[in-house]
Order: C-alpha cells, then structure tokens, then sequence
C-alpha cells in the first residue's frame, strides 16, 4: 500500500477572496513542495474543488470555482474530483478512487483548516485510512471570534494523536 497527497480547495475563491488566507503564500509553496515530492516518488495526486449550486460564486466552472493558478497541479494526470460538503468523501468516489490506487495513507493539504481539512482528516480515519497532517501546509482566514492561526494551531492540537499524525511538511516523504 502507498501514500497519496489530497489537496482540498485551493481555489481562486478562497485563495484569492476579499479575506486572504493566513500566510497564504508560505502555504502555498509548502503544498507546492509537496507536489513535486509526491510527483517524483510516484505518488498520486487527489484534488478535491469544493462546489456550489448552480447560481453560487462557485458554481462548476465560474471563475472563483477554478483552482488557483499557482497551484501546480497537473490536469492530466492528477485526480480532481467536486465535492459539496465538507468531507472529501460524503457524496464523492474519493474512497473508491484511493482504494482502487492501493492507497492506505493520506497526505491532507489545503483549506479551510477548520471545515473541510478537519472533516476530511476525521472521515478518512473511520474509513480505515492513515492521515498524515503537515502542521504547515493547510489555512484558514481569520473569523470575528479567532485569528487564523489561532484555528490552524487548535487544529493541529486537537487533530494530532487520535486522528492524524502531525508533522512539518518537510518530514513528509511519499
């Protein structure tokens, strides 16, 4: 069985929105990293874009829908797939794709820290996968009640142990 990288929502939306991601550009090239490293051990790529109905700013194919143009990820080859809830699972063949790529660990990556990252990282645990969670390379913006990195360093805390393993993005080999 082998690792996968699951890259979630790191679209022109969110990234690029009128509130910016905490150190959106530091967790960008983190994720970037990460690509290159999971592309050079073959290691497949997931890419999930959250979707929104069809009057929604992200709608399928709006502008704000797209991934974000930095991202390096590869169309023809990665595996992008919508999704509209939180999980990256719940109404999606993620499961399928991941156990038909003999995929028994998980690399999750992207935002929002505390939305989709932490659904996602909980159901792949009761799916029976391994989540490796780089402290680094996921974000959030701030809300009224807490700053960013107020919510991605509880995240990390709180997700450490009982569902994920924690570490920096540059520990990560695939």
């Amino acid at each position: 069985m082998a690792a996968a990288l699951l890259i979630i929502d790191m679209q022109t939306g969110l990234y690029d929105g009128p509130h910016k991601p905490f150190e959106r550009e530091r967790v960008l090239h983190t994720i970037n990293q990460l690509i290159r490293r999971a592309r050079t051990a073959g290691a497949p790529i997931f890419v999930a874009r959250h979707t929104g109905p069809a009057d929604s700013p992200i709608a399928a194919g709006s502008p704000l829908w797209q991934l974000w143009s930095g991202l390096e990820v590869d169309e023809s080859r990665d595996y992008l797939f919508d999704k509209t809830r939180p999980s990256c699972f719940l109404g999606t063949d993620l499961a399928q794709q991941l156990k038909q790529a003999q995929v028994d660990e998980l690399v999750i990556v992207g935002m929002k820290t505390q939305f989709c990252v932490d659904a996602t990282c909980r159901v792949a645990v009761e799916l029976g996968f391994s989540v490796m969670l780089p402290e680094d390379a996921h974000t959030c913006m701030d809300t009224p009640a807490l700053t960013a990195k107020a919510i991605i360093d509880h995240h990390n805390e709180t997700l450490a142990g009982a569902f994920v393993k924690r570490m920096q993005a540059a520990e990560i080999g695939f």
